[in-house]
Parts: structure tokens; sequence; C-alpha cells
């Protein structure tokens, strides 16, 4: 399948007239050059076209008009906020109206005493996370791109991140939202109370739905107390398949660490190259393990991932004493991707399997890029099963992008071999629809089918997405 963009029609759809007449000036875009910039998330290998147009409302009202001009003129709408997603899930279809978030970014309220913040959704991840602090207070999760993505992207993919391992992923924080329906009405869903069963979860349905259920305006999260300083411990590995012993072991050992994460020497040295941030190890993998417990019950967890890092045959193993040089290591982390894509065309997994079967997928993977003559570089969550296969392919060599692309279906065949999913974070947009399918009965996806029927009963919303 072809994913190369191609212009729009040179006749304004009608759609655009609507939005013009709809909108306040400088809310619509429609000149070619500009559209193409909105073509695509970061998941350039899947399908794409130019849109017809790209709204950019600030506030629900305005988000209300533009869905209903898309169901007057029966055109799809691609919601869409900071454009990080890596599953082709904000990628535009051809006629389709983009409906850009990035000037919703208020942060409407932050609440102490109830402790939660209501938010547009282009405010970005970390200005929230950053705001809740000047009140003591803390938004967990925090996905690689926090510094770029947005709260409403997050919520529509329910992303995940570092601490999630421990404290959860956006799901779990998510009380309420405000969104328009397919029926273009702005109705609220949830709640701002921090219990209650009233009707069915809709806000949670939301929660995940990319786009296809709804267009997401305002979203009412819970938020935590600022959490005591985090004790950081790094274990330098001969291969990927030790440091995933060693995630075994801390996971056996009912050991919960704030963070746990794996980064292999492509990714750090491709992150050196970039940023000459003076990383590169001495390793193939570099394992990163956080304990945010007070006190001494922090140095005691700490302690005991080190042991498990050594027993697993790690070449080296130290907690970091410098907190600059903790932070160093996990921001190399977060730039791995962007300093990957700097290398040719990334093709990113996003597989999540039982973290007792860590070790073997991750030989899979290795055996994988060998046999598929493929460079894959590996990142992941690893704490909670999260893996990040990084396939890199050389600029303008198909048959390379050829056997990456069949590399990266039989990594997903083999996470679900193992009990695992295709997509633990990333969601399924364009990139895994195939692999839901294999995942998932006829049933269950038949009823997801009508669950979207129901609320989108003229198919306008992100069409094509995932199902």
């Amino acid at each position: 399948m072809s994913t190369t963009a191609v212009p729009p029609a040179a006749t304004p759809a009608p759609v655009v007239g609507a939005l013009l007449a709809a909108l306040p000036a400088g809310r619509v875009l429609d000149d070619p050059d500009v559209l193409a910039s909105y073509a695509h998330d970061d998941a350039e290998w899947a399908p794409h076209a130019v849109p017809a147009a790209v709204a950019r409302p600030r506030t629900a009202e305005e988000a209300q008009a533009v869905v209903r001009a898309c169901l007057e003129h029966r055109a799809p709408l691609v919601p869409r906020g900071a454009g990080t997603g890596l599953s082709g899930g904000a990628n535009a279809s051809e006629g389709a109206v983009v409906l850009s978030t990035e000037h919703m970014t208020d942060i409407v309220e932050i609440d102490g005493s109830e402790r939660l913040a209501v938010v547009q959704p282009g405010v970005v991840n970390d200005d929230l996370r950053a705001a809740c602090a000047e009140s003591g207070l803390w938004y967990p999760p925090d996905p690689a791109s926090s510094p770029w993505s947005t709260i409403g992207g997050n919520v529509a993919t329910n992303a995940g991140g570092v601490c999630c391992v421990k404290y959860g992923v956006t799901r779990d924080y998510v009380l309420g939202m405000q969104i328009v329906n397919g029926l273009g009405e702005l109705v609220r869903l949830g709640r701002r109370t921090a219990k209650g069963v009233a009707g069915l979860d809709l806000a949670g349905l939301m929660v995940g739905s990319e786009g296809t259920l709804g267009v997401i305006t305002e979203v009412t999260v819970k938020l935590r107390p600022a959490r005591a300083p985090e004790h950081t411990v790094a274990g330098y590995f001969d291969s990927v398949v030790d440091a995933g012993r060693a995630v075994a072991a801390i996971t056996a050992a009912g050991l919960t660490p704030s963070a746990l994460e794996l980064v292999d020497r492509t990714c750090l040295e491709a992150v050196d190259a970039w940023k000459n941030m003076g990383l590169a190890a001495e390793a193939d993998v570099v394992l990163l393990g956080r304990s945010d417990a007070p006190g001494a019950a922090g140095d005691a967890e700490a302690a005991e991932m080190l042991a498990h890092f050594e027993a697993a045959g790690a070449t080296f193993a130290a907690q970091a004493a410098d907190p600059e040089e903790a932070d160093a290591l996990f921001a190399a982390r977060r730039l791995a991707y962007p300093a990957l894509e700097r290398l040719g065309p990334v093709l990113t997994e996003d597989v999540c399997v039982p973290r007792a079967a860590v070790p073997e997928m991750l030989g899979r993977i290795q055996d994988i890029g060998r046999r598929y003559e493929t460079t894959i570089a590996n990142i992941a969550h690893a704490g909670d099963g999260n893996l990040h296969p990084l396939l890199i392919t050389p600029v303008g060599d198909e048959p390379a992008r050829r056997r990456a692309q069949a590399a990266f279906e039989e990594i997903l065949a083999d996470a679900l071999s193992l009990g695992g999913t295709v997509t633990g974070e990333h969601g399924v947009g364009l990139l895994k629809r195939e692999g839901l399918q294999r995942e998932q009965s006829p049933e269950v996806l038949a009823m997801q089918g009508a669950v979207k029927a129901a609320l989108d009963p003229h198919g306008i919303l992100n069409p094509g997405k995932v199902l």
C-alpha cells in the first residue's frame, strides 16, 4: 500500500466553504503547502493523504461547529493533537477535515483540595505536570513524548509512559470529559467526584478510542500528591536477553519500581550522535530502574534491584549518586526515537507481553532482526512488558522496507503467541488493524463495531482507523 501523500482536489470541497462560514477568521487552513504538514502523524509508514482542510478551533463550541459542518457534507473528520502518534491514528484520508486541537491550550482549573485538573485537549503533557507541581501535585502518566504530546492525544490513545509500571496509564486518571459526539452534540461524560458509578462509563469508553467515537474538547483528570525524590539504578548488560531476565526476576520478587526502562546501544549511540551527551555505554544494553519509596525504603528497593541486575549477568551495576546524571540517562531514553529517525525511516513496534515472557520476546526480536537483515533498536517500558522494537531502514531502500514490514508482522505474531497484545500504548490506528483482528475474536470486534455505529451513525469520525 502506498504511503505517498496525494494532493487535494483543485476545486475546494463544499465542506471547506462551510467551515470558513462557521468559524472566525484564521481558524481554517486550506493552503496546499500547509495542509501537507497535517497529512500524517509520526507513523509515516502508514497510508495518508493531504486533507481538504485543517480546522483549528479554540473553544468547544467551535469544535462542535466543525463536526456539524462535516456532518452536513458527510466529510471524514480526523481529530489531531500534536501529531506525535506512532500508529497512524491521526493520518488524514482524501477529502478529510483534520480538526487540530493545537490552539485549545487552556489549563482551566487545578483544584488542590479535590486533587483534579480540568484542561483543554491541546495542553502539552509536561506543561500540565509543571503547573500541577506548583501546587504540590503530580499528574503521573508520562509518555516518552511528554515534552511534546498533548493531553487530548494521550487520552485518545490511552498513553502509558515511564512511571506507569507503578502508577498506571492515562485511563486510570481520567475522571470525565466534554466531547462532541457523532451527532454534533456537545456533551459531558464522567464526573468530578472521587467515586461515581452512575450509568455506563462512557468517559472510560472514550479513552483509547482514537477519535473514532467523539472529539474531545475538555478533560478532567485526577492528580496525586507530589512524590518523594527517586533513587536511580543502572545496569549494563551484554545482551537484551540478560537484561530481560533481570526484569523478570524483579517482577517475580514482588518489587514495584517507579520506572524500569531498557535502552540498547543503538539507541544511546544515536542520541550521542545527535545531542553529544556522552552517554554511550560500554555495554549492549542499559537497564534503568527507579524507586520513589520514601527514605530508607527507597534505598532498600534500589539495592534489591541492583542485586537482581547482578544475578542476571550485569557487567556493571550501581546506584546513581548524582541526580543530574540520573536525569540525563532518562532524558536519553526519551530522545531515543527522534534520534533514531535521523538514521532513516523508523517503523515502531508497541507490543506488550507478560513480564515473565520479556526475556523470550527480546530474544525473538533479535532473531527476527537477523533473519530479515533489518536493524532493530530496542527501547522498552520493560517493567510492564511493553517493548518498543524500532525497525530502521536506509532512505530509499525498498527491499529493506519490505523486509522491515515482514519483520514487523512477525513480531506481532510472536507477541500474541506469548500471550501478549499488539499494542500496549500507541494505539491501533492504521498500522495495527490487521494485528487487532488476529488478537480479538470476530464476536468482540463486532461488539466494538456496534458501539461505533451507535455513537457515530454517519461514520464521519476518523473512519478507517482501529476497526
